[in-house]
């Protein structure tokens, strides 16, 4: 009997440290959680804005996938819009008139040449609050899409070993539709890409227009509206260097990121989202 009313006290210690221990499990386990959601804005009462997502050449809607089912599952609105890749002009105010379906603050992002796009179609638009450019052109006024590169981008290289040009219905005098060639691709575009994925990409991208990328930016939204970049330090399409200075010079939020390529918001999306968070905390 002694030794059994000696056991007790000690299995009660036991009891009490093992729930001490998964009580505290329970809680980091609770703070690793809230603290990994790249929305620590949701609790707002303010309106949530609608996340439009704009692509860039050689790309299509489906290129945000990663982003669009990550705000969707925190439970916010998010539209990745058709860019015609036709002119910067025309093409601005094809996504400048969608913006203006939607009620309520809206958070704009574009990819690559979509950043040149969204420069230009948020001008005038009071309801867009922030612009998130992801690898992507900035331009002042007056600048093109095909200045903005940067010295040492391969889309400097010769033309003939990059793209190979196809004619298109009512085009103007010498403007072609730009398919990017197999090799370029795989090596310099989607880099970072297991091959069969960089394939599939390959066979499916959309052409873009000569015109798109000489067309010289009316405005340059980035002047009035918040902005924040993601920078892919490995991008061989539009350089780092090239980049920050846009993004200096917008004196905006920047976010390095190591390593990626011109396909980041495919191949790490969840970096892309924490920075599109960012701008979208910034309204709510």
């Amino acid at each position: 009997m002694r030794a059994a009313r000696t056991r007790r006290p000690l299995q009660v210690i036991a009891l009490l440290t093992l729930s001490l221990i998964a009580t505290a499990g329970a809680v980091n386990a609770h703070a690793a959680t809230s603290t990994s959601s790249p929305f620590p804005c949701q609790a707002s009462g303010a309106e949530k804005p609608t996340i439009i997502l704009v692509h860039g050449a050689w790309a299509g809607t489906s290129s945000w996938n990663g982003e669009v089912n990550a705000l969707q599952a925190a439970d916010y609105v998010a539209r990745a819009v058709p860019n015609p890749l036709r002119n910067l002009d025309t093409d601005a105010a094809a996504v400048a008139a969608y913006l203006r379906t939607i009620s309520g603050p809206i958070v704009l992002v574009g990819h690559s040449y979509g950043g040149s796009v969204i420069t230009n179609a948020a001008t005038g638009n009071p309801s867009v609050k922030a612009l998130v450019y992801v690898d992507a052109n900035a331009p002042d006024v007056g600048e093109t899409t095909d200045q903005l590169s940067g010295s040492g981008s391969v889309l400097n290289d010769n033309p003939a070993s990059l793209y190979y040009d196809v004619s298109y219905p009512g085009s103007p005098e010498g403007a072609k539709d730009l398919y990017l060639q197999q090799g370029t691709f795989l090596r310099s575009f989607a880099s970072d890409q297991p091959r069969s994925a960089a394939m599939r990409l390959w066979a499916s991208q959309r052409p873009v227009s000569t015109v798109a990328f000489t067309t010289p930016s009316k405005t340059a939204a980035w002047k009035t509206i918040p902005s924040w970049f993601f920078i892919s330090t490995s991008d061989q399409i539009i350089t780092p260097t090239s980049k920050l200075a846009m993004a200096h010079r917008a004196h905006a939020k920047i976010t390095e990121f190591r390593g990626g390529s011109h396909l980041s918001l495919i191949s790490h999306p969840d970096k892309v989202t924490a920075v599109i968070a960012s701008a979208v905390c910034s309204v709510q």
